[in-house]
């Protein structure tokens, strides 16, 4: 399940983890003010329309399983990359020395948050480069007590930008060191990776009706002179693009900012598509996040 301010995308995956097919997807929109995307308090602003609009689109699934896995707006929380030089033992220790590092930086009372972690790797210098992901109690207590009342069972929560890049995973591994440039409902997304590890995250609302190139242009040039400062020496080799229409000037403007022609991940390559589905892979390519979740259940 992909949620975001103007609706929901739920995508139904079969096969394994390494061979995944999209067996049934749907989708529905929200009526406006339906939800506010805000980071200190709940964020759905008329629970009864978000539950039946979401119950409707998950029953025209005709799927038997309860459970879900839940992509919630980049917006609705904070995801950091950190460097910490304390060691600790066991990961709720690990918890509790980001939660006093965080303590005066996070827009946050930090006993009411739900925090989670990953190392990501060991530094030269021998720091820990750790990915943080953080989000307020309220925040995410409403979102799982309105899916239960729904009549789903979310085991998993994750934010939009990693569910998107979760289906490239494995090409992403396979670069020594790669650009993504992702444009999903109104957020822009930069990151990079060396060998398929995160070295770099940004998210940038663009909002507007029409996706902004000069502002993309921007975002993406001054991203790499941010990451090329903390990481000197290093240099993208490949980069890649999702959404923003995948319309050739989106792809130039990337490649006008970062000197890289990108690529587009082709969604059909990875998950295979059941013949039920009308249109093909081209048709669920704004499935991405809510397919990206879906394998988290595989």
């Amino acid at each position: 399940m992909d949620i975001s301010p103007h609706g929901v995308n739920l995508a139904a995956l079969g096969g394994s983890a390494k061979a995944p097919r999209l067996l049934a997807c749907s989708s529905a929109a929200f009526p406006e003010g339906t939800l506010r995307i805000v980071h200190r308090e709940p964020n759905v602003l008329d629970p009864a329309v978000f539950v039946g609009t979401i119950r409707e689109a998950y029953n025209r699934l005709l799927m038997k399983t309860r459970q879900v896995s839940v992509s919630l707006p980049d917006a609705s929380g904070h995801v950091m990359l950190l460097d910490l030089e304390t060691r600790f033992r066991s990961h709720e220790e690990g918890r509790d020395i980001i939660r006093w590092k965080l303590k005066k930086s996070v827009p946050y009372d930090v006993s009411d948050i739900h925090l989670d972690y990953q190392i990501l790797r060991e530094k030269e210098n021998g720091e820990l480069s750790v990915l943080v992901a953080i989000i307020s109690l309220q925040v995410v207590t409403q979102y799982e007590d309105l899916i239960l009342e729904a009549g789903m069972q979310p085991n998993r929560i994750d934010f939009t930008t990693f569910n998107l890049c979760r289906p490239f995973a494995r090409r992403l591994e396979m670069s020594e060191a790669s650009l993504l440039v992702a444009y999903h409902e109104g957020v822009l997304s930069i990151l990079v990776f060396s060998e398929g590890v995160l070295e770099f995250f940004r998210t940038k609302e663009l909002g507007g009706a029409e996706l902004d190139m000069n502002r993309v242009f921007m975002e993406v040039n001054s991203s790499l002179l941010l990451y090329r400062d903390k990481n000197p020496g290093h240099e993208v080799k490949e980069a890649f693009f999702l959404g923003g229409g995948e319309t050739p000037l989106f792809r130039a403007v990337i490649s006008e900012a970062c000197g890289i022609e990108p690529q587009t991940p082709e969604i059909g390559r990875i998950i295979a598509i059941s013949d039920a589905i009308p249109g093909g892979s081209e048709s669920v390519a704004p499935l991405a996040a809510a397919l990206g979740a879906a394998m988290r259940n595989l």
